[in-house]
């Protein structure tokens, strides 16, 4: 049936051209437009013109050399000479293979072209051009000195986190998904693409209690999380919050800390191993260092215990891998960086006494991408840069960036040329901002003023190419450039704000049917909230408590709890003495007995 159909329309459509019913043919081709006229192309036209084009713009690039409308013959005459000189002459000019091809080289360019060996590729350069021609290379190199023009801070957002200081910040490698924690206890998950314009964290949880968080940070899979708060045990969550290891806790009784399962003291800080996926590390109050596995939480990996110059136990303040993973670093309590090789956890491989300030936290230690490099940022409000190869003194230092938390970041950028951390500020004493040095001359290129608070944490994301800055107000601020960045804020930043829904949503959906008879009216469902006023009011359904008991016993339950034999007898046993008569017959029924046998008051009155 339907092969006939299409058989006749396109008959009639090959036969007339066009279809007597264009709807017919259009619902069963499955396309429209038939009938309507093709465009018509004059080719002589065309070719007329792309002819003229090509002369004008000979013209405009040889200058001297005007060519006409005949040029194709001028040219055409030009090739048949240069045949016959080449014939005539083949004898004496045999080495030379090739013909000249195309018209004749303009003159500037007759002496250039028998001195180099090379043949002219393209069309002639113009009569007065000297410049190269990669303008827009020239442009790139340009920005690649410059690092500064690199810095994507065009366009910012701001998350609200919460009122308290922002104390970890966390980007999974892919950066979809960011988590922050702060001193108010919480972690908060924040979705860039399911985010709009709102800004709304989809999660918020307390994974340590009443901890503060420390430290937030992603696997190199992204598929978990390590969770560093104030007690002594680290966490490990899924991407949506759920707990899947918690690290043991020590014996704080046994003297040598190698002998522990756990930390015994407060957390400090804690990062995943760049390469192997499964292990992490912590760093706490106890004094040790202990590297850890995810599939066995009774116990640490291995313990790295950093000692003074006396040999004397002291507390590590951060901690972090090397970027091949293969060296483990600590800033320390005594201003030390120690540095161990992670298979051998008994001596220092690097060690510097007076890195920083005695007394001063080391609020954290960055290794460059090259992994020459080790960036530390100091409790005694100094930036360092060490080289690893030669570790007795700093490669260059600055000081006046004022430090008040311990755990305030410094990150390289992505292309390692630029070394960024935060400042502090007193309350309503300026602008807490984030600071650029250059790596090598470590000269200040840059500062963002980002708020009226301290600058806390700096994330420098390497795939999305935006910089998450956390701040001591709560905030979460994240940098990005329309052009230069990817994905990340770029894509919450465009979606409108959702409408926001109903607080009174029906408990369940009913059918009003408007003219059924009054009988088979279903009673309209109540919302939520009238039906919790409603039930509050039920004393079943609210569990509504008994009403204290008034007196020795009522209504068959006795006031006197206990546990004794008497008080057990009481209660099972008691009496009900309430006597439900009329009081007023109680009363008369002493009556006539009162009248025949005066005893209180009709004696009185008679004296």
């Amino acid at each position: 049936m339907e092969s006939n159909t299409v058989n006749k329309a396109l008959t009639s459509f090959t036969a007339t051209g066009k279809t007597s019913d264009d709807g017919d043919i259009a619902s069963v081709m499955g396309f429209s437009g038939f009938g309507k006229k093709a465009r018509t192309f004059d080719l002589d036209a065309i070719f007329e013109q792309t002819r003229r084009t090509a002369i004008e713009r000979s013209q405009h690039v040889l200058g001297k050399c005007f060519i006409t409308d005949n040029v194709i013959t001028l040219l055409s005459s030009h090739d048949e000479v240069q045949k016959s000189d080449s014939s005539s002459d083949s004898g004496s000019d045999s080495d030379s293979d090739s013909e000249l091809i195309g018209p004749p080289v303009p003159p500037q360019h007759a002496a250039q072209q028998g001195d180099d060996d090379d043949e002219l590729v393209g069309p002639p350069l113009p009569p007065g051009y000297t410049g190269s021609t990669a303008h827009s290379d020239d442009d790139d190199d340009e920005e690649g000195e410059n690092p500064v023009k690199r810095i994507p801070d065009t366009h910012e957002i701001t998350l609200q986190h919460g009122t308290k200081t922002v104390s970890a910040l966390g980007l999974d490698p892919s950066g979809a998904r960011l988590v922050s924690g702060g001193y108010d206890y919480d972690v908060r998950f924040w979705d860039f693409a399911g985010m709009d314009q709102a800004l709304q964290a989809f999660r918020s949880l307390q994974p340590c209690e009443c901890h503060q968080i420390k430290a937030l940070q992603y696997s190199i899979t992204g598929d978990v999380m390590l969770v560093v708060s104030g007690n002594a045990q680290a966490k490990v969550l899924d991407r949506d919050g759920f707990s899947v290891m918690e690290c043991v806790k020590g014996d704080q009784y046994i003297v040598d800390m190698a002998n522990t399962k756990g930390h015994t003291a407060m957390l400090n800080c804690g990062c995943w191993h760049p390469k192997i996926k499964e292990e992490f590390m912590t760093c706490s109050n106890d004094g040790t260092v202990r590297t850890w596995d995810l599939n066995s939480e009774k116990k640490h990996k291995s313990v790295f215990k950093p000692r003074s110059f006396q040999g004397k136990k002291v507390i590590p303040t951060c901690c972090t891998y090397s970027r091949d993973g293969k060296l483990i670093a600590a800033g320390c309590q005594d201003g030390s960086i120690q540095i161990w090789d992670r298979n051998l956890s008994v001596h220092t491989k690097f060690h510097c006494r007076q890195a920083h300030t005695p007394g001063s936290d080391t609020s954290c230690l960055s290794f460059s991408y090259d992994g020459t490099m080790l960036a530390s940022r100091g409790g005694d409000d100094t930036l360092k840069m060490w080289d690893i190869r030669n570790f007795r003194k700093p490669v260059n230092g600055v000081s006046g960036l004022t430090n008040y938390f311990s755990m305030t970041d410094c990150c390289f950028s992505p292309d390692d040329k630029l070394l960024v951390t935060g400042t502090s500020v007193k309350k309503d004493e300026g602008n807490g901002k984030l600071v650029f040095f250059d790596r090598i001359s470590f000269q200040r290129v840059y500062e963002i003023d980002v708020t009226n608070a301290s600058v806390v944490r700096c994330l420098w994301h390497p795939k999305l190419n935006q910089i998450m800055v956390g701040t001591g107000n709560g905030l979460v601020k994240v940098y990005y450039d329309p052009v230069k960045s990817h994905r990340g804020a770029k894509l919450c930043v465009v979606k409108s704000k959702r409408k926001e829904k109903h607080a009174e949503a029906l408990t369940q959906d009913y059918i009003i049917t408007p003219h059924a008879l009054p009988m088979f009216r279903e009673a309209r469902q109540r919302s939520t909230r009238k039906q919790l006023e409603k039930d509050r009011l039920d004393p079943k359904k609210s569990h509504k408590p008994e009403p204290p008991v008034s007196g020795p016993g009522r209504g068959g339950r006795v006031a006197a709890h206990g546990g004794t034999l008497s008080s057990f007898i009481v209660k099972n046993i008691a009496l009900d003495k309430t006597d439900d008569s009329n009081p007023r017959e109680a009363i008369l029924r002493h009556a006539k007995e009162a009248s025949e046998n005066p005893y209180w008051i009709a004696p009185a009155y008679t004296q």
